[in-house]
């Protein structure tokens, strides 16, 4: 069932509820998404859209990705159908979403029964994104930071008016620890924890991460202590 639950993190930044993979939507002039979860949760993004915040599906200008992983880029192809919004990924991870380059196998036996979950259940089409992001471009007033190492294009968003952090999956927040990304889903480990380091360098006041759950107290202190303690 589409979910009527209110979740704003701060004013005018909220989180969809349910979605396997966090989406969230900034509010401002029109209306960007970040990350749009694993397939089959289309119908539950424009819910709230709708019922939630009370806006059209045209009213979404901006989907950006934090990278190709299917469950940040599920619901894309439906979402920009709806919506008619521009897609942006960063240029290293293009490739993998428009099918020129094959994602790669994922590591371990969670990776592999990934794998062939993704074959049977989550297959969706290729497209073609419509902005290609470099570190340090501004979209939608955000800022984009390139963090490779779980993926060769993942990258981190920082608002400067509001102080958030949008993570992906470089950097999680469980409720009660920090953690890096998981392993078997992550080729370059070293080049994550480089990113990881590269992250605590900010100044932020909110973590808001692909999976887990806001941080809003001390975000960038804990996830300096966590960048110390990586050997």
């Amino acid at each position: 069932m589409p979910s009527s639950v209110t979740m704003e993190i701060v004013p005018g930044i909220h989180q969809i509820d349910g979605i396997n993979g966090n989406c969230y939507v900034i509010i401002r002039d029109g209306l960007t998404l970040i990350d749009t979860g694993l397939p089959h949760g289309s119908a539950q993004i424009l819910a709230y859209l709708r019922n939630v915040l009370q806006k059209n599906p045209s009213d979404v200008t901006t989907i950006i990705l934090t990278h190709f992983h299917i469950d940040h880029t599920g619901n894309v192809v439906e979402l920009k159908k709806a919506s008619g919004a521009r897609v942006a990924i960063h240029e290293a991870d293009a490739d993998y979403v428009s099918g020129k380059k094959a994602r790669p196998s994922l590591k371990g036996a969670r990776g592999l029964l990934m794998n062939v979950m993704g074959r049977l259940f989550f297959r969706t089409p290729d497209f073609q994104p419509d902005i290609l992001l470099a570190d340090g471009d501004t979209i939608a007033g955000l800022t984009c930071i390139h963090t490779p190492g779980h993926t060769p294009g993942s990258i981190c968003l920082f608002d400067p008016g509001t102080k958030v952090l949008f993570s992906g999956d470089l950097i999680r927040y469980t409720g009660v620890k920090i953690e890096g990304p998981p392993p078997q889903f992550t080729p370059d480990m070293r080049g994550a924890m480089q990113s990881v380091k590269k992250i605590a360098a900010l100044d932020f006041g909110i973590l808001l991460s692909g999976h887990g759950v806001p941080l809003k107290a001390g975000a960038s202190e804990k996830v300096r202590e966590f960048a110390r303690s990586i050997q």
